[in-house]
């Protein structure tokens, strides 16, 4: 899976390539396992919306793994 993370509001905050997300300046942030989102140490912090397509969003509780830069 490749494409965008969006937040609830639509701005995009992070990126995904293959299972992993990476913040807007290119740093490793987590795991992607299906929809789920994981620390590196392999904590669950949250999951994607199940969305289609090369855009995910976030819901609001989410955002907060990405804070605003």
């Amino acid at each position: 899976m490749n494409g965008n993370i969006l937040n609830s509001k639509g701005v995009q905050v992070a990126v995904v390539t293959g299972r992993e997300v990476f913040s807007l300046k290119g740093q490793k942030l987590y795991d992607l396992r299906g929809v789920n989102i994981y620390k590196l140490n392999g904590d669950l912090v949250g999951h994607l919306s199940d969305a289609h397509g090369t855009e995910k969003r976030l819901d609001k509780a989410t955002d907060r793994l990405f804070p605003a830069s």
